[in-house]
């Protein structure tokens, strides 16, 4: 496994959301986990980037417990992208995706050709070159979250973690950073671990799926192992119908109504 928890516990504070959790995540696939709001899905995916220390259990990197590698060597590994994302105001796009080779930077090396070739691959990747000296807050919703995945593979890193990277945009400008976050898997063969609340476009852009109930994994595998009727009702509490999706293939729910509470 390329990311691994094992038995992490995981709070703020007194109060705990995960305790006693496993999840492996396989090397070169695309990863989403999904469940209800407040079960613990960003929480599981701070850990997993380093960004929030389990009370118990382990996080593995490569075999390696993640809290025992130096920081600098994490960043070059794995690069994360939170909720909602706050840049300076005026900061270009350039120097935002700049800001991603910071790890490979040290006071005795400072930036280097090396650091400009990653900046203008990562822009060139996000289709964002022509946008490199616009500043940020100029951008779309749908340009703004491809300049900030830029910055993360500016880090040149082979692990993406990604929370809720469609929150706030349109369908169209959804269906966009999925379609480049399907593209970096596909043409750089990256491990991508998303947290996404659209049932469908999980199904449609995942490999696989992790879901998850008030801080534990109920569910994990394929699109079609895991989004089953069944799943639904016990998970989101969700009466639906799984069709398959007329175009991708993948399972496409279709809600009926809510479950009555027993």
């Amino acid at each position: 496994m390329r990311l691994q928890a094992s038995g992490v516990r995981l709070g703020y504070g007194d109060r705990i959301i995960v305790d006693g959790l496993d999840l492996g995540i396989e090397a070169g696939t695309v990863t989403t986990i999904i469940g209800p709001n407040g079960c613990g899905k960003s929480t599981l995916l701070r850990a997993l980037g380093r960004l929030l220390k389990p009370a118990g259990g382990e996080v593995l990197l490569d075999g390696k417990r993640i809290d025992r590698i130096p920081t600098r060597e994490v960043a070059k590994i794995l690069g994360v992208l939170p909720q909602a994302p706050v840049a300076p105001e005026g900061l270009t796009v350039a120097d935002l995706v700049a800001r991603g080779r910071h790890p490979h930077q040290t006071w005795y090396r400072q930036w280097s050709s090396d650091d400009e070739s990653a900046v203008s691959e990562a822009l060139s990747m996000t289709g964002l070159l022509d946008l490199a000296d616009r500043p940020l807050d100029e951008l779309s919703g749908g340009q703004r979250q491809r300049a900030w995945i830029s910055m993360a593979l500016a880090q040149g890193t082979e692990l993406l973690l990604l929370d809720e990277p469609t929150t706030f945009l349109d369908l169209a400008h959804q269906v966009e950073v999925l379609e480049l976050v399907r593209r970096l898997h596909a043409e750089a063969g990256r491990t991508i671990v998303m947290v996404l609340h659209d049932l469908n476009l999980a199904a449609r852009y995942a490999d696989r799926l992790v879901a998850m109930r008030a801080g534990r994994v109920v569910a994990a595998g394929t699109p079609h192992e895991v989004l089953t009727e069944a799943l639904l009702r016990d998970v989101f509490d969700l009466d639906a119908k799984i069709i398959s999706d007329p175009v991708a293939g993948t399972p496409l729910v279709v809600p009926i109504g809510i479950r009555p509470s027993p």
